[in-house]
């Protein structure tokens, strides 16, 4: 089993899309960027030697108007400092919190043409992620715990 995970698989866009359309969604995101980005042939970029992280700036530049149109926000960032409960090798190197209002706005950005056409920075990018569809509690005074 690889852990290339960098493009959702059927099933899991499918069971995305069958959850409640008319609620706020944050999406965690964790990445891990490949030393070196890997454009396919023939792309501008190939073989220009950039790093997994300036190709992910690359994404963030081209999709970046996309999200901020169809509402999306970071709602927080951070940097990952030690392992505490999981896998001692694992690392991230990018890891943060986007908000969309609906999970249709993140639909209409990732079939924006803009945005796909930005995808191939992202797949130069990133050796493997994680992005995860979280409901926001109600209330910041709730605990993680109820």
């Amino acid at each position: 089993m690889s852990d290339r995970h960098v493009d959702p698989e059927r099933a899991q866009f499918d069971a995305f899309k069958a959850l409640p359309r008319d609620t706020v969604i944050h999406m965690l995101n964790l990445v891990r960027f490949r030393d070196r980005a890997s454009y396919p042939d023939g792309h501008a970029l190939a073989g220009q030697g950039l790093t997994g992280a300036e190709a992910y700036r690359h994404y963030g530049a081209d999709s970046g108007p996309v999200f901020a149109r169809v509402g999306g926000r970071v709602v927080w960032t951070g940097t990952m400092e030690a392992m505490v409960i999981g896998p001692v090798g694992e690392h991230w190197d990018a890891a943060f919190i986007a908000e969309y209002p609906n999970s249709g706005a993140f639909m209409e950005m990732v079939t924006d043409p803009v945005y796909r056409a930005a995808v191939i920075h992202r797949q130069a990018a990133v050796e493997t992620s994680r992005l995860i569809r979280c409901a926001p509690k109600a209330s910041r005074s709730e605990t993680v715990f109820g």
